[in-house]
């Protein structure tokens, strides 16, 4: 999903709130929609974007001026906050519509932020530790009259890590000298302050979010499945054939597109789970894709990219780590016959040129906009299960906002703490939406968890008095 996909989208759920006179009730129904027009206004546009050039000598002795941006979508909801990427494929467009999925994510989880993002185009892996360290530099400098722990907090994206975080908080004391800075960022290191479990969190919420619906929630609306049942019947058929494999003790296939910090997570999430057996027969980064259809080996994979910041991905390589694979292209791996699917990489994977050829029956948007609206109302269609990325990849959120909360009682939390905490609050959200979506027989998943999103947006801008 693109800018202007996630504009119309936001356009058609509230025509459709329009419609309904259970929500924002009003006596004057041409005011109400009045009122609903504005909110629309107000949501598609962004607060502010700020871009910039960082000025960046280079280990060469050359001098660079690299495009930088921080977008703040809305925060009608509490202070900005979303994640700063390093990646060749940022932009203003890219960087604005991450910052309107995480105004939308914050609103569904109900956390006490709005949505923003930033980034800075480069790709991480041609800059030595130096030139990223002054690139980090640099952008806080540029940026620092706009972050702040009660302004915009910013934490890790594609691309950065708690080293990059680190580096930024110490610039950001630098320039603040004796005000509060511990709060100014999150998915920070332990020993500077940081979340236990921060690392780790997006991969856990994302493989969660699946998990939840095939084992707790089925479990739980067992009794009441069959009245549920004239809904969606194709979904529910997904779900029993889910069930029937759990039951058996048939290994449910997973791959896993992205071996970063999301997908290593997840795969291993997958890999060591004791109540449903599953087998990751596939995952892939950007230079290829590994396929074991018996199973690969999630452990040694994930030692050995977080050593070398890659799969392995020749032969040689395999055969000295031990492993088990086939080599095959990584475009491959969204159209490979599994049964769920974790997207951990990057946006536009699945849309109309290859959504007919899509096997998997659950698709995870570990990652931001990975697929398309035409591939989501088609994949629908053909009875698929598709967890959106506002509802699946939260964890990070949540943690960072468990981080932020430590800074300011200044009480570190055990990971144990922190992780059941997000678990927790994360189910709550996961049961909201799959008793609305499965339910009814009206829109997607992302529909649904996008109306749930903007009917607390929109109350807050009412409460505030911002629409008129």
């Amino acid at each position: 999903m693109n800018r202007s996909q996630t504009k119309v989208l936001i356009e058609e759920v509230i025509g459709s709130l329009k419609k309904s006179n259970r929500f924002l009730e009003m006596s004057d129904e041409k005011k109400r929609g009045m009122v609903l027009d504005s909110a629309a206004e107000i949501l598609k546009t962004t607060d502010k974007i700020i871009k910039s050039y960082i000025r960046v000598s280079t280990d060469e002795g050359e001098i660079q001026r690299i495009p930088a941006y921080r977008v703040q979508h809305n925060n009608i909801s509490g202070f900005y906050k979303g994640g700063i990427r390093y990646s060749e494929e940022v932009s203003e467009e890219e960087v604005e519509n991450l910052a309107i999925l995480m105004t939308l994510k914050n609103a569904l989880h109900e956390l006490p932020f709005g949505g923003a993002k930033g980034g800075v185009h480069i790709n991480p892996r041609e800059y030595t530790e130096r030139e990223l360290n002054l690139i980090s530099k640099k952008y806080v400098q540029r940026f620092a009259i706009n972050l702040g722990p009660t302004q915009d907090i910013p934490a890790p994206d594609m691309g950065t890590d708690e080293r990059v975080i680190d580096w930024m908080v110490g610039e950001y004391k630098t320039i603040h000298p004796g005000q509060a800075y511990i709060g100014s960022f999150t998915g920070k290191s332990v020993e500077n302050g940081g979340a236990r479990g921060r690392r780790e969190s997006t991969g856990i919420g994302t493989f969660l979010s699946y998990f939840y619906l095939v084992k707790q929630w089925l479990e739980d609306n067992a009794e009441t499945m069959s009245e549920k049942e004239k809904l969606r019947t194709k979904q529910w058929e997904t779900l029993h054939s889910m069930e029937e494999k759990c039951n058996n003790k048939d290994p449910v296939e997973v791959a896993v597109q992205g071996f970063g910090n999301v997908g290593s997570v997840a795969a291993l999430e997958a890999y060591n789970c004791s109540e449903v057996k599953h087998a990751v027969t596939a995952v892939s980064d950007q230079f290829v894709m590994l396929i074991n259809k018996e199973g690969l080996n999630i452990e040694k994979l994930a030692a050995y990219a977080e050593k070398h910041k890659q799969l392995p991905d020749t032969a040689e390589k395999l055969k000295q780590e031990n492993i088990e694979a086939q080599i095959a292209e990584p475009g491959g791996i969204a159209v490979f016959d599994c049964d769920v699917l974790i997207f951990a990489a990057i946006a536009d994977q699945v849309t109309k040129d290859n959504m007919r050829s899509v096997k998997a029956d659950i698709l995870v948007e570990g990652a931001n906009a990975p697929i398309s609206v035409n591939a989501d109302l088609y994949l629908q269609e053909q009875g698929k299960i598709i967890i959106p990325d506002i509802l699946a990849n939260a964890g990070g959120v949540h943690v960072s906002y468990l981080e932020w909360k430590q800074s300011r009682v200044t009480e570190m939390y055990k990971k144990e703490e922190i992780l059941n905490e997000m678990s927790g609050q994360m189910k709550d959200t996961f049961k909201k939406v799959y008793d609305a979506y499965f339910t009814s027989d009206e829109y997607t998943m992302r529909f649904t968890c996008y109306t749930m999103a903007l009917k607390r947006l929109i109350s807050l801008l009412y409460r505030h008095g911002k629409l008129f």
